[in-house]
């Protein structure tokens, strides 16, 4: 739970998480149902696959053209609250660059996502050193 969380970190995690899970289930919906459609690349011979159809390569095209402009756009503040979230959390330069970079690989956001919440509650539990 966030709620144990001090109230610095609990709105960033949260934010951050939330982006994590849309930019991650949009850039899966996009890569792995959009751009195979639109391209063809599922079943290149398949007619209603064909560019022109109606069907097929119209639905890819149109998840390519609206999913891949709204994940741009959402990339962008998944990339605000990820470093607003390192910024609170005190993380490192390289840690944050690989959470941020997560966004861009299907599948990866959701990885970085567990991580990240992985650490923000670890480090709020461990005693500060003496």
């Amino acid at each position: 739970m966030t709620t144990d969380l001090p109230e610095d970190l609990r709105t960033p995690l949260r934010a951050y998480r939330f982006m994590a899970t849309v930019v991650g289930l949009l850039l899966v919906v996009l890569c792995l149902v959009g751009l195979p459609l639109h391209y063809g690349y599922l079943v290149s011979d398949a007619a209603w696959l064909a560019e022109g159809s109606g069907s097929g390569w119209q639905l890819g095209s149109d998840i390519s053209a609206y999913l891949g402009v709204a994940h741009g756009w959402l990339y962008m503040i998944f990339l605000f609250c990820a470093f607003w979230l390192s910024r609170r959390a005190d993380w490192d330069i390289p840690f944050t660059a690989v959470t941020l970079v997560c966004g861009t690989v299907p599948l990866l956001s959701f990885w970085a996502e567990h991580r990240a919440t992985e650490r923000v509650r670890t480090e709020v539990h461990e005693p500060l050193p003496a």
